[in-house]
């Protein structure tokens, strides 16, 4: 039983990690975008 719910959690867990990390990498394409848009509007 103890085996399953480590197995579970540490499951959770990855999943969790790997979509926060595709989340952060999503937000970091947004906000560079702005940045390209903005400078362009600059010159």
């Amino acid at each position: 039983m103890t085996k399953k719910l480590t197995l579970l959690l540490s499951v959770l867990t990855m999943s969790a990690v790997v979509a926060g990390c595709n989340t952060v990498k999503g937000f970091g394409r947004d906000v560079q975008s702005v940045g390209e848009a903005g400078e362009e509007a600059i010159n």
